[in-house]
């Protein structure tokens, strides 16, 4: 079961899976949560003082930490999104924006990865994309562009992007988007799985349940995580260590590629 999102601001609260198949098993999780934004809207909390765009707060949401950095504070990240939309042959986006994404926490926020739903109409219809834009701890950032993905069904991406030095750069992810009501409350799952030459090697998956941004919200947020950006950069260095540990093999990063955003496909088999 489905439902169209509210056209606030959300908190999702929930927990990021990761694990490792080979050619050490290695699995952690841990409790998070994320911003769920109606980006053509810009709707504004029933409370503004809790929070507002591009302003400093012990939770904020900057432009600048998306898309083209700080030449998209001019005009938000919206005029980037669709302009890389258009750069890969879709136009017909006019439908809602939402960006699932990590906040800045007492000013400071780093983010793996984070997505940007593209609605034909409404919140409700068909998917017309999703942006899945990706950061690595080198301060360099690559986009792949999933065109009509369905929920619940996968969408595949040539790997062009280097983000741990423990997985070379070839193969393809495997993304997966769902959405639904637990127990009268909807939910959000985004799921990515990467395969090399030899199979599935890593899954990961973050899920939130999905509650409108006011004083409460943020209140739990920064109580239950209240060095969240801390924490997640912790994790990757943490799970990093233990994967030296364990004798996983380590590769030297690459170049960058040259282009800003890999294109999808539908999976063939």
């Amino acid at each position: 079961m489905t439902q169209a999102w509210t056209p606030v601001p959300h908190l999702g609260f929930g927990q990021v899976v990761h694990a490792r198949t080979r050619p050490a098993r290695h699995q952690f999780q841990y409790g998070t949560y994320f911003l769920l934004l109606p980006v053509r809207t810009r709707v504004q909390p029933a409370q503004p003082l809790v929070w507002q765009p591009n302003r400093p707060g012990l939770l904020s949401f900057h432009d600048e930490d998306h898309g083209a950095g700080a030449a998209t504070t001019q005009g938000g990240a919206l005029p980037w999104l669709l302009a890389l939309l258009a750069a890969n042959g879709l136009h017909d986006t006019g439908g809602d924006i939402w960006l699932q994404t990590y906040p800045r926490v007492w000013g400071y926020s780093f983010k793996p990865v984070s997505f940007w739903y593209c609605f034909e109409n409404g919140a409700d219809g068909p998917l017309r994309a999703v942006v899945a834009e990706v950061n690595n701890t080198f301060g360099e950032r690559h986009c792949y562009v999933l065109q009509a993905p369905r929920w619940g069904e996968t969408v595949e991406a040539d790997k062009q992007f280097h983000v741990s030095p423990f997985c070379e750069v070839q193969g393809h992810y495997a993304f997966c988007f769902e959405r639904e009501v637990r127990d009268g409350v909807a939910a959000l799952s985004a799921r990515v799985d990467y395969h090399d030459a030899h199979g599935l090697l890593l899954h990961t998956r973050i899920t939130g349940s999905l509650q409108p941004l006011d004083a409460g919200a943020r209140r739990r947020a920064l109580w239950a995580y209240p060095l969240m950006t801390l924490g997640v950069f912790w994790h990757i260095h943490a799970q990093a260590f233990a994967l030296w540990r364990k004798r996983v093999p380590f590769f030297s990063k690459p170049s960058p590629p040259t282009h800003p955003a890999t294109l999808g496909r539908t999976p063939t088999h």
